[in-house]
């Protein structure tokens, strides 16, 4: 039965896209298609703003995505249309490529290729396009399917939801280089999928994909059988680069297109086979497989180079069957070797392979580079000030809000077991109860004034040489650093630190303790911290160093370490992805607690020794004695005294102090310019907002269609069309 409806032909609701999709038989793509186009309709009888537009296509505030989207699709329409026509702007096809382009002067694909994408687009043919127009497409665009249905509709140049083998062949032939290696569509293959002989055989939607899926593979073969007619089974480097030019120059680098006659030396017999051919079509096709088992290589050697052994070991790893042959492994380390013969590659050379618009370094210049413009006059110091500033403001935030939790844990480690006193505490849930009933509240945050004094200058020194030591050690070249180097970074910090931070324990402790002496009798009276440092002296305040280091260049180590790689290879921190406070607040969180659990014998060290030994209980000389004794006199378990309470402080203080500080950076850059760079940076709550992405849609729309041939779209047909 045949639909019938009137309805007006308007620039909101072109109508031979309506019956373009009547008859389209995807279902999912006719429904979606038409509740857009009838909701801009009705949309163009009210009013033609913004706003009516967010109404009819279902955005409001509860959909603040979508909205998004909207207006960055406005956005970018406004910033590159030119066309005005009663009163209307419109986007011309110079319009439409210039906002799609990448802005990547190296890009394989050349701008007048996006001119097919334009063509879909504009479905009037009225050479231009409305806001309307401009919108459908880019939400077509969006589609995980996109790439198949925009060949499709390229195909079905009748708009009736078939493709005939004619159609098909007649499409294919008028977008196919002249030049390039003539295709035999007699071939079994494609009478396979097209039922040989049959006359007026359709191809339907699944039908046309699975024919693109398979087509770039048959034309290779067809290809060899061209270069070589005498079927000898090889064929001469110079036709194997023609076909890997044909059918791969929009994925490779131009490096590695001009070396391809090369692979003939890693061949046994120098020559280019078959086997070969397939197995470096193979590669090309699965690059995304390939990248991904080099990242796997390089995450399980923990090396900043993998072999060929790492990557076949990866890949076994990778799927759950052997996806990668090691012919294959041997070309995809010969293209990215670029001639080195240690058979070693870094992440860098693998770029060479993976990136197709990778250029080689340029030579290094004979004449000297002129000199950068000087800094002004005091840039260095104010922008050491800038990071202390930032450094104690951080750090005593993150000080103030788990202090409670410290002065718990410092009160259960200092607590000798029954053999030696009285037991105080059960717990230290028992303990928080009784500093609370006992001393209120402000008990909790004895000891906070010499915290938030000393935090500063331990927080920014201690970030400072991390970040320092982890520069010099970065490969500038690819910006890598190894675990080892990570680590040796890390205990450098927390070495750095002890200088500011064992007076400033030793303080903090005694005056934590002094609300719980006061209740025994015969306490000592309550004491100033300005007290507890003239009674010490300098010497005194350094009481314990030992310990202090023993505990603090082991938790930096790891710290500092976990911090770095959950940022980067769990969260996905990048260039392009800056982490919101609640990752930032997850991967420093996480990070502390093995650092603060495996340390805490040394706190607990440390503690026995910076805190005045009550009459009766057993006093300490040094770190082996205090070690011994607490482990003859109490056991093995009291080394982890105070272990959970520790974890709940040092825990969320490193990931509430690196947060705050990462977020101040963001917030208050020192410079213009960082402020910029920044803001840019950490767009990540819609990928449309950032015009690279916009490219790459487009570029994936584009993919299918290049398979065919590198210069599908450029080249008029000049040849019969049957």
């Amino acid at each position: 039965m045949k639909l019938q409806m009137s309805i007006p032909e308007t620039d909101s609701f072109p109508l031979p896209l309506y019956r373009h999709l009547l008859h389209f038989h995807y279902p999912y793509l006719l429904v979606q298609h038409l509740l857009v186009y009838s909701r801009l309709y009705f949309a163009s009888k009210m009013s033609t703003g913004t706003e009516s537009l967010k109404s009819v296509l279902g955005i409001s505030h509860t959909n603040p995505s979508a909205a998004s989207n909207l207006d960055q699709y406005r956005r970018i329409f406004q910033n590159h249309a030119s066309k005005v026509q009663g009163g209307e702007t419109y986007m011309t096809k110079d319009d439409f490529i210039n906002a799609i382009l990448p802005k990547d002067p190296h890009s394989t694909i050349h701008r007048d290729q996006y001119g097919i994408l334009f063509g879909l687009a504009d479905l009037q043919k009225k050479g231009y396009l409305s806001f309307t127009d401009f919108v459908v497409f880019e939400d077509l665009l969006a589609r995980p399917d996109a790439e198949f249905v925009i060949a499709f509709k390229l195909f079905d140049v009748e708009g009736n939801g078939k493709v005939s083998v004619e159609t098909f062949k007649r499409v294919l032939r008028s977008n196919w280089d002249p030049e390039a290696v003539p295709f035999d569509f007699q071939s079994s293959w494609f009478h396979l999928y097209t039922g040989g002989k049959k006359l007026n055989q359709e191809i339907g939607f699944d039908a046309f994909c699975q024919i693109l899926k398979g087509l770039q593979a048959e034309r290779v073969r067809q290809a060899f059988r061209y270069f070589d007619p005498e079927n000898t089974g090889h064929i001469s480097p110079e036709n194997f680069k023609t076909i890997v030019r044909q059918l791969g120059k929009y994925k490779l680098s131009e490096d590695v297109i001009a070396q391809s006659p090369t692979l003939c030396n890693v061949m046994p017999d120098n020559s280019i086979s078959y086997a070969c051919v397939i197995a470096f079509h193979n590669v090309v096709r699965q690059l995304d497989l390939v990248q991904a088992v080099a990242n796997a290589s390089f995450q399980m050697s923990h090396s900043n180079s993998i072999t060929k052994e790492d990557f076949m070991k990866a890949a076994f790893h990778v799927g759950r069957y052997s996806l990668i042959t090691p012919m294959e492994v041997d070309i995809i380390f010969h293209f990215a070797s670029e001639g080195t013969t240690s058979g070693q590659l870094t992440k860098g050379d693998f770029s060479r392979l993976l990136d197709p618009t990778w250029r080689p370094k340029p030579a290094v210049q004979s004449k000297p580079e002129p000199p950068s413009k000087a800094e002004p006059f005091g840039w260095e110091a104010l922008k050491s000030a800038y990071s202390f500033l930032l450094g104690s403001v951080a750090g005593a935030v993150g000080a103030t809000v788990v202090y409670p939790i410290d002065l718990v844990k410092t009160r259960m480690q200092n607590q000798r077991s029954a053999v030696v006193g009285q037991i105080l505490y059960k717990n230290s849930l028992d303990c928080f109860k009784k500093v609370v009933r006992g001393e209120g509240l402000i008990g909790l945050y004895r000891g906070l004034g010499p915290q938030l004094i000393g935090v500063a200058p331990e927080k920014a020194i201690k970030l400072t040489v991390n970040d320092l030591v982890r520069g010099v050690m970065t490969d500038k070249a690819t910006g890598d650093i190894p675990v080892w180097a990570e680590m040796l970074a890390g205990s450098c910090a927390g070495g750095s630190q002890v200088v500011f931070t064992n007076p400033l324990e030793i303080v903090k402790i005694r005056l934590q303790i002094q609300g719980e002496l006061a209740k025994s009798k015969n306490g000592p009276p309550k004491r100033s911290a300005l007290w507890i440092v003239r009674h010490l002296g300098l010497l005194g305040l350094y009481k314990g160093v030992g310990a202090c280091l023993l505990r603090d260049v082991p938790f930096s180590a790891i710290y500092f370490t976990a911090y770095s790689h959950l940022k980067r290879d769990y969260f996905l921190e990048s260039p392009t992805k800056k982490l919101s406070l609640l990752e930032l607040l997850a991967a420093g969180a996480a990070a502390g607690m093995p650092a603060a659990y495996l340390t805490t014998p040394a706190d607990v060290i440390k503690t026995r020794l910076q805190v005045e030994a009550k009459k009766g209980e057993t006093s300490y000389k040094g770190i082996r004695d205090a070690a011994s004794k607490i482990l003859k006199e109490e056991g093995f378990r009291a080394f982890f005294k105070g272990g959970p309470a520790r974890i709940f402080r040092s825990s969320p203080q490193f990931g509430v102090t690196l947060a705050v500080y990462e977020l101040l950076q963001r917030s208050f850059p020192l410079s213009v310019a960082e402020s910029k760079v920044q803001t840019i940076a950490s767009k990540v709550a819609s990928p449309l907002e950032t015009p690279d992405f916009q490219a790459l849609k487009s570029q994936q729309a584009l993919k299918l269609l290049l398979n065919f041939d590198y210069k599908f779209g450029l080249v008029p047909n000049t040849k019969p069309a049957t």
